[in-house]
């Protein structure tokens, strides 16, 4: 199963940062999970704020003491007592999360997907996804939209759904999915959206029987995605396998709002450059439009983060 015993959440003290750890902290209860809060202070100034505070290019230093407080009353405000380990730094905030992440060796990193308005908006616009081609463990992030955990005590996630595009960062997605739901008891959702011939009214094929491929098509898929699933979870679970015809983002979140989902899971591709366009368009906007988090896992991760 998924084995998130070292969680990491950072924080920006904002609403939405709010929300993330308040997942987190209900992950780790769950889990019985090492929770570990980090708080990043940028050194420098956006470039594009010089012209708005020509006097200012670098930010006040940090009170290390005093920053920690900061964190652990923001920690006791979102979700009570808390045994979370606190960790305040000054850099690169997408370095210092990642470095974070290796050295508390986290196998899970919670995040919400925007900061504040303003300046702390500015400086968080792009962390997430940053942090999301390069992470080496699963990312979950959390949505302005997304609603608060129903219980601290018990399983977030009930419906899990899983999109994937048979790439190889399919499986490991599934397998990441599928654990969360069965630690659970609840119900997983496979899907995949079939984008080609979503409208039968085209020009180029007048003298195709598009109707009769696209139920051969949806045939094969749906036997593509009963093999992503382990012979013994098939007759062990609540399992639904979806064929959807249409735009994948579009799709996805349809499906999710069907099942009333509680977790999109996506596989991560932004690895390299050949990688950018699939991550610039499905995961990005899942990222911004899902009204449920989204956990993404990258196909390369440490082989630590699932256990047998």
């Amino acid at each position: 199963m998924a084995a998130f015993d070292r969680i990491l959440c950072p924080v920006d003290m904002s609403e939405i940062s709010e929300r993330a750890l308040q997942y987190a902290a209900a992950l780790a209860r769950w889990y019985r999970s090492e929770l570990t809060v980090l708080k990043v202070t940028p050194l420098l100034l956006p470039p594009a704020l010089w012209l708005e505070y020509p006097s200012a290019p670098l930010l006040e230093p940090m009170d290390p003491a005093a920053e920690e407080e900061r964190v652990r009353a923001f920690i006791a405000s979102a979700v009570g007592p808390s045994l979370a380990k606190v960790i305040v730094r000054e850099g690169s905030i997408t370095q210092e999360i990642l470095q974070s992440a290796f050295d508390c060796a986290a196998n899970l990193i919670v995040m919400g997907t925007h900061g504040r308005s303003g300046l702390e908006h500015v400086l968080l616009g792009s962390v997430t996804e940053n942090t999301l081609r390069r992470a080496p463990c699963p990312v979950l992030t959390v949505t302005r939209s997304a609603t608060e955990p129903t219980d601290f005590s018990g399983a977030t996630f009930r419906t899990v759904l899983c999109a994937v595009d048979f790439s190889r960062d399919s499986r490991p997605a599934v397998d990441v999915a599928l654990s969360i739901a069965h630690a659970a008891g609840g119900r997983f959702v496979l899907v995949h959206a079939l984008e080609q011939f979503a409208s039968e009214e085209s020009p180029l094929t007048a003298h195709f029987n598009v109707s009769e491929f696209r139920r051969a098509l949806e045939c094969d898929t749906r036997r593509r995605l009963e093999e992503l699933i382990p012979p013994t979870a098939r007759t062990s679970g609540d399992i639904s396998i979806v064929v959807a015809h249409g735009k994948a983002t579009r799709e996805v979140l349809r499906v999710a709002r069907a099942y009333e989902a509680d977790l999109i899971v996506i596989g991560i591709h932004g690895r390299n450059a050949a990688d950018l366009a699939f991550f610039g368009s499905t995961t990005q906007h899942l990222l911004h439009r899902a009204h449920t988090p989204v956990l993404a896992v990258p196909r390369d991760m440490k082989t630590a983060s699932i256990a047998a």
